[in-house]
């Protein structure tokens, strides 16, 4: 079992790349840790949610902003506590950096987990819950990923992989997946 201590490890990727699985996965081969999923955040707002939509309105892109934050903020309390945070959300495009800088806990990790469109797709039709579907299509999401978010952490395509397989390839690319040049650390703190 390995050990990463004090540390915040995010796993982002669209809807059905394997997010909550693969976390969960993670944090169960971690001596002392954390599953802390985000999507919990937007399901606490229980009257005035405004939900976010590839030309979100000024509210909800606030709304997912707070989600973000609230989550960062959950993860550094739980990692200052001596935990290992497994995060996993979508967080895409212009966000993630923000994300990342509001997180001030080091070390900090982030896997991004890219399946292919047509391998998402039959995740999707597999899936209990739907993601896709009204405004957001396999395509539109993918393109985000794919066109919008920087570059930085491990990018996984996992399309012919196993949660297991994908988790081994976690620990064995930390070092790519650890998130160096913040422009936020805990020393501005």
């Amino acid at each position: 079992m390995q050990e990463l201590g004090s540390a915040v490890v995010l796993i982002t990727g669209v809807m059905a790349s394997g997010k909550s699985t693969v976390a969960q996965l993670l944090a169960e081969r971690l001596p002392r840790s954390v599953h802390l999923r985000g999507d919990g955040f937007r399901r606490m707002i229980v009257s005035g949610r405004e939900e976010f939509t590839p030309q979100p309105s000024a509210e909800a892109t606030a709304q997912l902003r707070l989600r973000y934050q609230a989550s960062a903020a959950v993860a550094d309390l739980y990692a200052e506590a001596g935990w290992t945070v497994v995060v996993q959300d979508v967080v895409l495009g212009e966000h993630l950096d923000a994300y990342l800088d509001a997180v001030t806990t080091e070390p900090l990790y982030l896997v991004v987990l890219a399946p292919t469109p047509d391998e998402i797709a039959k995740r999707e039709a597999g899936r209990r819950k739907h993601g896709y579907g009204g405004p957001w299509t396999v395509e539109t999401l993918d393109e985000a990923l794919r066109h919008d978010t920087p570059r930085r952490g491990l990018w996984l395509d996992t399309s012919h992989q196993t949660p297991d397989q994908t988790v081994d390839r976690i620990l064995a690319g930390l070092t790519t997946a650890r998130v160096t040049g913040r422009v936020r650390s805990r020393a501005d703190h």
